[in-house]
């Protein structure tokens, strides 16, 4: 037997006794019952773990939106301008295909700013929408605004890929503003986050 094949067949008995010693250690001391409550633990604790919400803080300093027909400036994570027009206080405008709430455009602020008084939270639900001009989809964070009582102007709901309640990062039927100081709606933002993956 050469040296090699000596020292694999070495190895391998190694690991097969310490797997033993391991298995006849743990199996000593936990009873059936009980391994197989600590696995269920671990199986519902790993089901659980896609309902933690997600933290969908901005990259860096977005420019608010002037006018409802200008270009907008580049947004975080975006290389190039992208092409804006239409009524971005209309449910009908392409960043709000899953969209539900009350623009923040009618309420004071813009699509990417909070209306005074007001502050974002920091978990978010996500959509891809398709802009028209460009014939890009970009991924859109919808923040909502909280800290005010709701704004009561504007209230759109869309639901182009939404997803239900226990897939909560594509979900709009959530209050998302516990992630913030205070828990009152008041409007909601439409961020482009960048590009959607093509492939």
């Amino acid at each position: 037997m050469s040296t090699q094949n000596h020292l694999l067949k070495q190895l391998l008995d190694d690991i097969d006794a310490a797997t033993t010693g391991a298995v006849r250690f743990f199996a000593g001391r936990t009873s059936r019952r009980s391994f197989l409550g600590k696995l269920g633990a671990v199986a519902t604790g790993m089901g659980a773990f896609p309902l933690l919400p997600m933290a969908r803080e901005d990259a860096g300093p977005m420019q608010p939106e002037s006018g409802s027909n200008a270009l907008a400036a580049p947004a975080a994570g975006t290389e190039d301008a992208i092409p804006e027009m239409g009524d971005n206080q209309s449910c009908d405008y392409w960043r709000y295909c899953a969209f539900s709430g009350q623009i923040c455009s009618c309420c004071g602020g813009s699509m990417t700013q909070c209306p005074p008084g007001s502050e974002t939270a920091s978990v978010a639900w996500v959509g891809t929408c398709h802009n028209p001009l460009d014939g890009q989809d970009y991924l859109i964070s919808y923040n909502d605004c909280c800290g005010k009582s709701a704004c009561g102007r504007c209230g759109c709901h869309r639901s182009e890929g939404d997803r239900p309640v226990y897939f909560p990062s594509k979900s709009n039927s959530i209050l998302w503003c516990f992630g913030s100081n205070s828990h009152a709606y008041h409007c909601t933002l439409a961020r482009v986050v960048g590009k959607a993956d093509a492939g």
